[in-house]
């Protein structure tokens, strides 16, 4: 199966200029931890609930007026609208990230997959279950 067909094609987004408070009450409303930073309709980043945490408040900074571009993750790996469902749960597994944001050839942001996404399909449950498997693991072991 395709990430077309599995992905998410209204994605919740921030700019590189909303606040670190913005950004957290997106992902409130759509309950995840993390979201693409936009500029225009091309991603430019990622923004954890994790990254605010480390890099604005733990750092005493004030969320109301830190923006995201402070926090973000300028490391972005994604998808492609063709990418296979397998070769998507390796990926996510490989760079231990939960949501991967689908992108067109120009670039453009089209969409975006959770690993849940990838459970819903009864063919890769085993990959997603590893690839989550792998992912809580890695994060377990280094707190």
């Amino acid at each position: 199966m395709k990430l077309r067909e599995l992905m998410t094609s209204q994605v919740t987004t921030v700019t590189e200029n909303d606040t670190c408070v913005a950004a957290a009450k997106k992902m409130q409303q759509i309950n995840a931890g993390s979201m693409p930073v936009v500029n225009g309709d091309r991603i430019v980043g990622m923004i954890t609930d994790r990254d605010i945490v480390i890099q604005c408040i733990a750092k005493e900074m004030d969320p109301k007026s830190c923006p995201v571009s402070h926090c973000m993750s300028k490391q972005i790996v994604t998808g492609t609208p063709e990418m296979d469902a397998h070769e998507a749960a390796n990926l996510m597994a490989e760079h231990q990230i939960r949501r991967l944001p689908v992108c067109d050839n120009q670039g453009k942001l089209v969409g975006i997959v959770a690993i849940g996404d990838l459970a819903t399909v009864s063919i890769h449950v085993n990959e997603a279950g590893e690839a989550l498997s792998d992912i809580s693991e890695s994060s377990y072991r280094t707190h």
